[in-house]
């Protein structure tokens, strides 16, 4: 799968706030750049934990539970949007289903 926006994700890492899921969003990108998913089974059967929301949106769980990261999947493209990654108190204040990715 490929990453879109892979370059923020590791941006977000270098910031005290959020330094703490580095290591945890590293692997991710890591076994995600190596996934070749189809659909949401896929998905889950690698990540039991991700909620799926809609067809083409997740969310991740980082660093156990204290990050989320959500995601669009192009799944026939092989291609991974990234939208939104916060602590989970953050992601606790905003609507999953609608959050968009701004610059």
């Amino acid at each position: 799968m490929r990453i879109v926006k892979e370059k923020t994700l590791v941006e977000y890492c270098k910031q005290s706030k959020y330094n703490k899921a580095a290591e945890s969003l590293k692997s991710w990108i890591y076994e995600v750049r190596y996934a070749t998913w189809d659909n949401t089974n896929d998905l889950k059967l690698k990540y039991r934990n991700a909620s799926i929301l809609s067809s083409k949106r997740a969310v991740f769980n980082i660093k156990g539970n204290d990050y989320r990261l959500i995601v669009d999947i192009e799944y026939k493209l092989k291609i991974i949007f990234v939208v939104w990654f916060g602590t989970h108190e953050e992601y606790d204040k905003i609507d999953a289903k609608t959050i968009r990715y701004e610059n």
